[in-house]
């Protein structure tokens, strides 16, 4: 049964397109089919993913707009997954959107138009995986009315906690009004660096507050990490025996073994 994870954060710089592609890659590595959503109009993942961004000429951008499928827009990414790019024109799909006539009813249907693009390639995929914007917007909305489930990347710094106090109060609102069966998949700390003695402080509030929500796994700060997206690499193509490229397989693996789908095999490859 296909899964759709969303990778949100209202916080910019906390490992969202990083972990998106990359868990992409890892799961795609652990045998299940993958198609990841860029709804982000930077474009970084797409970029991240080795798809040129510019010279996209399907996006996600016009599957919004209902000018075309997923099916029509995918495209082979490095890493064994399949990627629906993302531009700048994405950016113009917002104005778009809430410029329509009939507009209140309009902006209903467009809160939904991912949902039902999805809905359409069920058959052909094991998980679904959104880059959303580090913003709350129609663009956001589409991609948590789709979702199953929120994974949310943060950093073990104090801002972190505030922002993410803000972000659950938007999934509730979300669950409330768009969404009733939207859950948090979990929290996963990024760019960890244990030497530094306030992310230790951070860590354990964490696991304080949010026990099982929390991923076991913790992403490093790690140089092979940091350069990937340079090359127009995941990680685990760049350098699969990198710490990154370990702990992003790790993490696939743990949220495969949560969904009660991985194999023996798999979870002993991981580790």
């Amino acid at each position: 049964m296909i899964r759709t994870i969303a990778i949100a954060n209202q916080k910019g710089g906390v490992g969202k397109t990083t972990t998106a592609v990359n868990l992409s890659a890892s799961l795609a590595a652990h045998g299940r089919r993958v198609c990841l959503i860029d709804v982000d109009p930077q474009g970084n993942a797409t970029m991240g993913a080795g798809v040129n961004k510019n010279e996209a000429e399907k996006t996600v951008y016009t599957v919004l707009l209902g000018e075309a499928s997923m099916l029509d827009a995918r495209v082979k990414a490095q890493g064994g997954f399949d990627l629906i790019p993302a531009n700048r024109e994405l950016a113009g799909a917002e104005i778009e959107m809430v410029s329509m006539p009939d507009r209140e009813t309009k902006l209903k249907d467009a809160i939904h138009t991912l949902k039902a693009a999805i809905a359409a390639v069920a058959e052909e995929y094991d998980y679904i995986i959104i880059d959303c914007p580090p913003t709350l917007n129609l663009l956001t909305l589409n991609a948590l009315c789709a979702a199953d489930s929120v994974l949310i990347p943060m950093q073990c710094e104090y801002y972190a906690l505030e922002g993410l106090s803000d972000l659950v109060q938007t999934l509730r609102k979300m669950q409330q009004h768009l969404n009733p069966t939207l859950e948090i998949e979990g929290l996963l700390r990024t760019m960890y660096d244990p030497r530094i003695s306030l992310s230790q402080q951070v860590a354990a509030q964490l696991e304080q507050h949010f026990g099982d929500k929390l991923f076991k796994t913790v992403i490093p700060r790690n140089v092979r990490l940091a350069e990937a997206p340079s090359h127009g690499l995941p990680v685990l193509m760049l350098d699969r025996a990198s710490k990154g490229a370990q702990a992003y397989m790790q993490l696939a693996a743990e949220l495969l073994a949560k969904h009660e789908i991985a194999s023996p095999s798999v979870a002993t490859d991981a580790q």
